[in-house]
């Protein structure tokens, strides 16, 4: 891996200008979706978000409807994606057939994309597994390359595309910026599709952390071992604030509970979520987990810089998360202990 990642500080060449150019400023929810001036969303209140919760989803249901009522009731313009370009990020981390629940299922990645395209955007799937070289396997493994192929995608190694250099907009690590594949500064629109888990060393995987996806291994080694080092929540946060336009499609049909990312146990809950604000879904996430949102570190540097985290500062679409809340189970580790919430401070 290359120290360069930890050490430059500024652009090297005129199109890492223009990426800059492209890349987010802080302060407010809207910032942090990358939609400040940008018609893809309408009607956003700074400050707060909505979030869209569709329940009683099935892999082999209407997702593609599901998606798309979601993503309109939480303020997407369709009309506005004609001729963008949109990449959709699923979570491929170590992919096994024979647990599903640990990465975005096929089904879902096909139904978004379908969304997209009919609204007439230019869709490319991408991601850098951070746990294996192989990206080849990592689709084969998980079926989204029969799914791919099938519905005619193409697909974008992000661990090993060539990069471009992006300033640390966040400021919570000390990394000056960050190496970002061209098809992630290219897009006009990101969309994390990460699958619902716990995590054994931040609590909670989900729309913000699957965005660790988006470094290039190539760059930053496996598992990003240069984000793991300069702290976790840090680099979450960071990465965030950073990166192009972004939005979140949540795989919550069969979940991770227990000892995530990687090695816990199914759970089913039967949900899609989405929004255009990534703290605001991953905390409604965290609510429907047991987990007080503000005791996920990452989220907690991104309340109210990033986007809302408070429930009453989250607008509430589709179903409504006290309807379908259920505990997952965390490891007894002492730096999880305390995650878990009472209803009352789930509200608050």
């Amino acid at each position: 891996m290359s120290s360069s990642a930890k050490t430059s500080t500024q652009p090297t060449s005129a199109s890492d200008n223009s990426v800059d150019r492209r890349t987010l400023l802080l302060g407010g929810s809207l910032a942090a979706a990358g939609l400040v001036g940008y018609p893809i969303v309408r009607d956003a209140m700074r400050g707060r978000a909505s979030v869209f919760i569709a329940r009683h989803q099935t892999y082999t249901g209407p997702l593609r409807r599901s998606i798309m009522d979601g993503l309109v009731a939480c303020g997407m313009e369709p009309s506005a994606l004609r001729g963008k370009r949109v990449l959709l990020k699923p979570n491929l981390v170590e992919p096994s057939r024979d647990i599903p629940h640990m990465t975005t299922h096929p089904a879902v990645v096909i139904a978004t994309a379908e969304a997209f395209r009919s609204w007439g955007a230019t869709v490319t799937v991408g991601e850098g597994p951070g746990h294996i070289r192989d990206t080849e396997m990592a689709l084969v493994e998980s079926g989204v390359q029969e799914a791919l192929d099938a519905a005619k995608l193409p697909f974008a190694d992000l661990n090993y595309e060539e990069i471009a250099w992006v300033k640390n907009r966040g400021g919570a690590s000390q990394l000056d910026g960050f190496f970002f594949p061209q098809s992630v500064v290219e897009a006009d629109l990101i969309v994390s599709m990460p699958k619902m888990k716990t995590h054994h060393w931040v609590g909670v995987t989900a729309s913000m952390k699957n965005l660790y996806g988006v470094i290039p291994g190539i760059k930053y080694g496996w598992p990003k071992n240069v984000l793991h080092h300069a702290g976790i929540p840090e680099t979450v946060f960071d990465i965030n604030a950073s990166l192009p336009k972004t939005i979140t499609v949540v795989d919550g049909i069969d979940c991770m509970e227990g000892d995530g990312p990687i090695l816990g146990s199914r759970k089913h809950m039967g949900v899609l979520a989405m929004g255009t604000n990534l703290p605001a879904v991953d905390a409604t996430l965290c609510r429907l987990m047991g987990i007080a949102p503000e005791r996920i570190s990452y989220l907690s540097l991104a309340a109210n810089r990033l986007g809302p985290i408070a429930n009453q500062l989250v607008q509430q679409q589709g179903e409504r998360w006290e309807a379908l809340a259920s505990p997952f189970r965390i490891l007894d580790k002492p730096h999880l202990r305390g995650l878990r919430a009472e209803t009352s401070e789930l509200v608050s």
